[in-house]
């Protein structure tokens, strides 16, 4: 499970996908086999959530990593690369931000 804590010193990662609500479906379908078979097996990866807006035309994936050179290192993987041409075949726009979670907030 994806825990979001300020004293967590890894990678935070968050990619926004605009998508239109014919595609939506099949590019989570995608991102979630690359989370399955290749993400969440590469080296330094910690966590990862996918979200989807009620409009169906942004997704959200937040993913942390023990390292910025592990996010980056599966970037460039050649199955990764072949994965992320398809999926941003299906989009209209997609961004990965790299962050520091600065605060959080619980009840």
């Amino acid at each position: 499970m994806t825990h979001i804590d300020k004293e967590f010193t890894g990678q935070t990662v968050i990619c926004t996908f605009e998508v239109t609500p014919g595609t939506a479906h099949d590019v989570l379908d995608a991102l979630n086999d690359a989370y399955d078979q290749v993400i969440r097996h590469q080296p330094g990866y910690v966590s990862g959530a996918i979200h989807l807006n009620d409009a169906q035309t942004r997704i959200c994936s937040y993913s942390q990593w023990r390292d910025r050179r592990d996010y980056q290192a599966m970037l460039r993987s050649s199955e990764m690369r072949t994965r992320n041409r398809a999926i941003n075949a299906m989009c209209r726009h997609f961004e990965p931000v790299m962050y520091e979670v600065v605060d959080t907030w619980k009840t």
